[in-house]
């Protein structure tokens, strides 16, 4: 799956002011990343996919099909805590030209690792597209094990991992003991070239929303094994990166793309638009970018 090396973007789901999706938004916001990112992940926890309903996720995936004028791969979010759920939005999915679908750990209940490693070799034996797992426990509230994901990376339908548990020592025993053709991408911005640099293929990012050429030049500078200037393009996102999350994602992230004239900052409750002083803080920061 080379086509999904590289940069993908966590899209947001733009929507108006009165809390339609924003189908001419989400367009301006399809061709602005375009200028920089591989490929595009839809309906994942950034583009608020437990705030839209099922005829909203299956109407933001065909414009998204439709307006890909990049002819850009797209991995579509389906994941959840019920195993069966799971299974039966993926049969109910439209999941042509879909190139690989992004499916989060077990949040909530907690599973245990031969629960977590059940539920996602029932998934992958059940899904008509390649799946990448996704491994976050500060949302989910458990962690998927180096030795789970290991396991899962022999099933001949699961792809690669997005580990974004922040947890080095648990990456590098992935990188060097999975399987060749196993991709480890990078589920934090501020860790892609650490992990570039040991070997995982690339990053699902939240800040290539706004700003896509710079993680074009960071991929560039890794793929070449130039770490210290790949470095030097992710030091210029070091400040502003935690800003994006101090009122919950994507909150952060969206206001920096309504700046930037792209979308509106609007985000679904229980999210709220961002406080006058975080405002202050991005802005001041944007000046720099």
């Amino acid at each position: 799956m080379n086509k999904l090396a590289g940069t993908g973007v966590a899209l947001v789901t733009p929507f108006t002011a009165d809390g339609a999706v924003d189908f001419k938004g989400l367009k301006k916001l399809l061709s602005h990343t375009a200028k920089g990112v591989d490929y595009y992940v839809v309906m994942g926890t950034t583009g608020e996919s437990v705030t839209t309903n099922k005829e909203e996720k299956k109407a933001i995936l065909e414009f998204v099909k439709t307006n890909n004028r990049s002819k850009l791969p797209i991995v579509y979010g389906i994941g959840g805590s019920n195993t069966q759920e799971v299974l039966d939005n993926i049969k109910q999915a439209d999941l042509n030209g879909v190139d690989a679908i992004l499916s989060v750990s077990p949040y909530y209940n907690k599973p245990s690792q031969e629960g977590i490693y059940q539920h996602f070799k029932t998934i992958a034996s059940k899904c008509p597209v390649p799946v990448i797992l996704y491994n976050v426990p500060g949302r989910t509230g458990s962690n998927m094990s180096a030795a789970t994901t290991l396991r899962l990376a022999t099933h001949k339908n699961i792809i690669g991992i997005k580990e974004a548990s922040g947890n080095m020592e648990q990456c590098m025993k992935i990188l060097a003991e999975k399987p060749d053709d196993f991709m480890l991408i990078s589920g934090d911005d501020m860790l892609t070239v650490s992990l570039y640099s040991m070997g995982a293929r690339g990053v699902i990012s939240v800040l290539a929303n706004a700003y896509p050429i710079i993680f074009k030049k960071i991929k560039n500078h890794a793929f070449a094994g130039q770490y210290a200037k790949a470095s030097q393009e992710l030091f210029k996102l070091l400040d502003i990166n935690g800003p994006m999350y101090e009122e919950g994602n994507p909150v952060g992230i969206k206001f920096v793309l309504s700046e930037l004239g792209v979308c509106g900052s609007h985000v679904r409750l229980p999210l709220v638009t961002p406080s006058d002083g975080l405002k202050k803080k991005i802005q001041q920061l944007m000046k720099s970018l």
